[in-house]
């Protein structure tokens, strides 16, 4: 049974209590797979680190990868109290371990405010990654289901931009 706490849309406000460490990964990302031994032993010392250990699979959850703007996988965040931190160090038990019993999260700047996950910004920047798995769902479906040529499904998508745009002009 893994210790690694698994979040999700439904659940992720739990990191803004208490201290967490929380990994953002994808299933076929190589990194990932390299450090997923070490963060279930981390995980496994939660209870001594006095932290909580989760994961985020960004294939799963594309708005929180964008609640949380990750663009490089696997990207690790520190939360204490809703202050989040992005851990950059080395990916050893060690190092990690370290980081949170001597308090190393304390000398590396908090994420401004605005970029916050809990901000309406990142709320907003959240809606625009579920609304991209959408498009790719469309996509997929007229490309994959329909047959229909790839270039035929971007000028549909192109259509459908120009319309909405003048649409919304009126």
């Amino acid at each position: 049974r893994s210790h690694v706490q698994v979040l999700g849309g439904s659940n992720w406000s739990l990191v803004l209590q208490g201290q967490w460490m929380l990994e953002f990964y994808a299933p076929w990302c190589p990194a990932c797979k390299q450090i997923e031994s070490t963060w279930e032993s981390f995980a496994k010392e939660s209870e001594r680190l006095n932290i909580t250990v989760g994961k985020v699979d960004v294939t799963q959850e594309p708005g929180l990868s964008g609640r949380f703007f990750v663009t490089i996988l696997p990207t690790i965040y520190h939360a204490h109290d809703g202050i989040f931190r992005r851990y950059r160090g080395s990916r050893t038990l060690e190092d990690l371990e370290s980081y949170v019993l001597e308090r190393k999260w304390e000398a590396v700047e908090p994420v401004a405010g605005w970029k916050s996950p809990s901000s309406i910004m990142m709320h907003g920047m959240a809606g625009l990654f579920h609304f991209s798995k959408w498009i790719r769902q469309i996509h997929t479906y007229l490309t994959g289901t329909l047959g229909i040529h790839v270039w035929i499904s971007y000028a549909i998508f192109i259509l459908a931009t120009l319309l909405i745009s003048l649409f919304l002009a009126l």
